[in-house]
């Protein structure tokens, strides 16, 4: 091991720079669908013997110290979002004539930005870079930082945030209840960089060996807890609650036309009524219908005939919760009413009982930032919409008669941890309404549900999840899967609605229990260091 990592501390140019994207590289494999997070154990101490090498250059001037380790985690996470997020090219492929030739342009640039952060944090951790294990706290704590960072700057843009290597099935989730997904990232950069250690062979103290100790001792509480909480876990539903999503798996580039509104909405009152499909006994036993994100190429609200063929869907006392595109004619100005990307509760005689505007907007699929610069420049958000979604004010509960309280979420607003939850009463359950079509049977989906997953866990709330073309599933407040329908696959999913928990501790206190675990972290940091100083003198 030593022999090894004094090969890859005296890198230097593009060979350091090419071993660093390679190792980013291979850090996606942890994600979704390949859940191969042991490979962390070989990729953080690669990253952090770089570090080491990343030596400041002698002129003692701030951009020459601080060029040589940004480079390196720069180049780590950039192929880190590169390997993990190439799927959002598919979208630009939707509308290939339109779009395609910004594709290479999307996939580059935005692991290119996100990396600026990585090479941020390892810029001001190599800038403290004390020797033995506390140079790997250092580590820790800036780059589960600078991820969370990420997660909150400008927008935000948490997706694949390390933490998730840590969850690759309900059991390793638990400890999102007590931590989060920043706790989660923290741990994770702790444990896998560890072995970093084994290769300080010669120097004295036994810091090393009992760092490793208590990495090892963390990765045991993090799946020890998991287990001891699935042992006590619950299946109870809510009484007289059923449930039934429908996946249409509508391709993506009939979606947005107009003129395939009428088959469109066929279909959704087809699948719904289940009556023809095998083992189905029709939608009378179903009192909640769940349909997924922009249901229609049209404007429900004025298209009087769909609502009168909704209501005829509809048994009395089933509800019908949608996603669909609202109009608001009363907050128009000179550009025209703004059109919202909403949640509709509907009642069994086809009237709205509620709704919820989508407050987290995708950038460029949305709506266009900077508009009028872009839109001099020839480009358009990708969804056909002139001017784009308007965003909503703020998170919203609905009322959905014969359930709980219902938090809506569209989309990708599942993947903000700690801002799930609107203020004021607690829901009952989550629906996120969503359209993974854009990526087809790609990871992307397949990471959505897993980001879904941990929020059921953090919020210890159930989650009902409509994909147009999947994965559409039921959670339970444990991040367990239930029931659920294949990626790509036309069906309708039938089962009860799992219970809500007592808020854990990270529903509690949310993100203040990551910044109280940054603080231990140094201050353990700084007695570590105190103590390798008097030990020298």
């Amino acid at each position: 091991m030593p022999k090894i990592a004094d090969r890859i501390v005296v890198l230097w140019g593009w060979r350091r720079f090419l071993l660093s994207l390679v190792a980013g590289g291979a850090s996606a494999l942890a994600l979704p669908p390949f859940g191969a997070f042991p490979l962390l154990f070989l990729t953080f101490p690669v990253l952090i013997w770089l570090l080491d090498g990343a030596t400041p250059a002698r002129s003692g001037r701030f951009l020459a110290r601080v060029l040589p380790p940004f480079l390196v985690g720069w180049s780590f996470g950039f192929g880190y979002f590169l390997a993990g997020l190439w799927w959002i090219g598919a979208a630009f492929l939707v509308d290939a004539d339109q779009f395609a030739w910004a594709m290479p342009l999307a996939v580059i640039a935005l692991p290119a930005g996100l990396a600026l952060l990585w090479g941020l944090g390892a810029a001001v951790a190599r800038l403290v870079w004390p020797e033995g294990w506390v140079r790997i706290v250092i580590f820790a704590v800036c780059l589960s930082g600078v991820e969370w960072l990420r997660g909150h700057l400008l927008s935000g843009f948490p997706w694949n945030a390390v933490g998730y290597a840590l969850t690759p099935a309900p059991l390793f989730m638990q400890s999102a209840s007590l931590i989060g997904i920043w706790g989660l990232t923290l741990a994770a950069c702790l444990i896998f960089a560890a072995p970093a250690l084994l290769a300080d062979a010669g120097r004295p103290g036994r810091g090393r060996w009992v760092f490793i100790g208590v990495a090892i001792l963390l990765l045991a509480a993090h799946v020890g807890y998991g287990a001891w909480r699935l042992s006590s876990a619950s299946d109870a539903t809510v009484p007289d609650i059923h449930l039934r999503i429908v996946q249409p798996a509508i391709p993506q580039d009939d979606k947005w036309r107009p003129e395939k509104g009428d088959e469109i909405l066929k279909r959704y009152l087809d699948l719904s009524d289940g009556a023809t499909a095998p083992g189905r006994t029709g939608i009378a036993s179903v009192t909640h219908l769940i349909w997924p994100e922009s249901a229609f190429p049209f404007l429900l609200t004025e298209r009087p005939e769909a609502l009168a063929a909704i209501a005829a869907l509809l048994p009395d006392g089933t509800t019908l919760i949608t996603g669909a595109a609202r109009r608001d004619p009363s907050a128009g100005d000179a550009r025209g009413a703004p059109v919202f990307n909403s949640v509709y509760v509907i009642d069994d005689k086809g009237e709205i009982r509620g709704a919820y505007d989508k407050v987290d907007l995708v950038p460029f699929g949305e709506f266009l930032p900077f508009r009028s610069l872009f839109e001099s420049l020839g480009l358009r958000q990708l969804i056909a919409l002139p001017g784009g979604f308007a965003a909503g004010t703020a998170r919203r509960t609905l009322e959905v008669p014969g359930a709980p309280l219902m938090q809506p979420l569209v989309c990708y607003e599942i993947i903000f941890p700690g801002a799930v939850i609107a203020p004021g009463p607690r829901p009952g359950w989550l629906v996120n309404v969503t359209n993974d079509a854009w990526y087809g049977n790609t990871p992307g989906p397949r990471q959505h549900l897993l980001q879904a997953q941990v929020r059921a866990v953090e919020e210890g709330l159930p989650i009902a999840r409509a994909a147009n073309s999947g994965i559409s599933a039921i959670i339970d407040a444990y991040g367990r899967i239930t029931r659920s329908l294949p990626l790509g696959d036309v069906g309708i999913l039938d089962g009860d609605l799992p219970q809500a928990l007592v808020p854990p501790l990270y529903a509690r206190f949310g993100d203040l229990v990551f910044l109280a675990l940054l603080g231990l972290s140094l201050l353990s940091a700084a007695c570590g260091q105190l103590t390798s100083i008097l030990r020298r003198n």
